[in-house]
């Protein structure tokens, strides 16, 4: 081991060294002894290494969105080649070839990780084995023995045995446990960050290879995080809790503000986009701005959450501009519909429906649908026309016997007789 040590020195001496120098802050608090004092340098060695791997972030941040741009001719791919799993694959690897993207590129922050992983695990094996490395001499070497964290020596496995641990001055119950439930919550944050990420952040419309390997690392990873996390020291446990507690905030941050096209984030992202904007009458931030203009840019290729956004914008009587900005408008100004034609601000364009003609009039044809349609006109005075059909008779008979006009009315209706006709009398109680 001594001999494994000596060959990876150029990165553990480095983490030793950092490790030996938040030793002295905390030591100078807790006391140099204990195990806040140890334990928290081991914390802050993760904090700096995650920082330093920012840029490594944002990086994969980008390859994963340019991964997310092909979901649209990923979903040609396999529409085109539904029957031939092979034919699909390769088309999928050309696209990937061509574009010069990468779906393993979600893995780079946990390869980055590993060199200092390693070196953490060795280090703190050396305290174990009561050997020096690094910069961690013989009087570091006996301090960081002596810290215990909730009863756990800080370079105890689980799988050690009663002697070694009493020798440490820790009973093998507290280790076991205390080590076991370390191992449970790594394994917890690993899954929830993994599950996190596919029930949230995956346009589930597209079904791609790479999906199929982040479902399958979901399930693997933490099993291999219970298995193995039985040979690790304490402190490396400590270590690989702090870093997976890191990755799922980070996680929630970048999903919450940066969410997947067609994802359920996304959804719940514009739907708090929309009610600040329709509140405000703006787009706040640089960031939103951002989204706003990538969805005006898309145009008819919008997915059904950014068509609700565009169209709860118009509702408010408020329009999307192409920098992202959202501006106010009038019954005459040009807003974009649903389907990405322009229309009023007060929503996408109404046509104009004939009237649905009933049962009747269908059967007595287009006088009867006239009639239907003259209801709407405004009522002029009655001429003698628009008399009642009993009162005509009468009035005819007073000016002498006199026949109305065949030209007052339309021909008369199946059933009745020509001529005038007489006045009902009221039936006899």
């Amino acid at each position: 081991m001594d001999t494994i040590a000596s060959l990876f020195s150029f990165i553990t001496t480095p983490v030793s060294w950092v490790i030996v120098q938040f030793h002295t802050v905390y030591g100078a608090i807790f006391g140099p002894d204990t195990g806040w004092a140890w334990g928290l340098s081991i914390v802050s060695l993760v904090i700096l290494i995650r920082i330093c791997l920012i840029p490594l972030f944002v990086k994969q941040i980008k390859a994963t969105r340019a991964m997310q741009t092909l979901q649209p001719e990923m979903k040609k791919i396999q529409e085109r080649y539904k029957n031939d799993k092979q034919r699909q694959s390769e088309e999928m690897m050309k696209l990937y070839k061509e574009t010069g993207t990468n779906p393993l590129s979600s893995c780079l922050p946990i390869l980055a990780q590993s060199p200092f992983f390693f070196a953490l695990y060795h280090v703190l094996n050396s305290i174990a084995s009561n050997d020096t490395i690094g910069v961690i001499n013989e009087n570091l070497l006996q301090s960081a023995q002596k810290a215990h964290i909730v009863g756990a020596p800080l370079a105890v496995k689980f799988t050690d045995s009663s002697s070694k641990v009493e020798a440490l001055g820790a009973s093998l119950a507290d280790v076991r446990v205390v080590t076991a439930v370390m191992i449970v919550l790594m394994s917890a944050s690993q899954f929830f960050t993994q599950r996190q990420l596919m029930t949230k952040n995956v346009d589930t419309t597209v079904k791609t290879p790479f999906m199929q390997q982040q479902k399958m690392l979901m399930y693997v990873f933490p099993v291999m995080f219970a298995v193995f996390g039985i040979n690790f020291p304490v402190g490396v446990l400590v270590y690989w809790l702090t870093t997976n507690v890191w990755t799922m905030g980070q996680q929630m941050y970048v999903i919450r503000n940066n969410p997947t096209p067609g994802s359920k984030a996304q959804a719940e992202y514009l739907e708090r986009l929309t009610k600040h904007v329709t509140q405000h009458h703006k787009v706040g931030k640089r960031r939103d701005r951002a989204i706003v203009k990538a969805i005006v840019a898309k145009g008819r290729d919008r997915n059904e959450f950014e068509r609700k956004f565009i169209n709860g914008l118009s509702k408010a009587n408020l329009a999307a501009q192409a920098d992202g900005t959202v501006i106010k408008s009038d019954a005459a100004a040009a807003a974009e519909a649903e389907d990405g034609t322009p229309t009023t601000a007060a929503g996408a364009a109404k046509r104009q429906q004939p009237k649905r003609q009933s049962k009747s009039q269908r059967q007595h044809g287009g006088a009867a649908g006239a009639k239907a349609a003259g209801e709407n006109e405004p009522k002029t005075s009655l001429t003698k026309s628009d008399e009642p059909e009993d009162a005509k008779p009468a009035a005819a008979a007073k000016k002498g016997g006199a026949k109305p006009a065949g030209g007052t009315r339309s021909k008369a209706q199946s059933g009745q007789r020509k001529g005038p006709q007489r006045p009902k009398s009221p039936s006899k109680k």
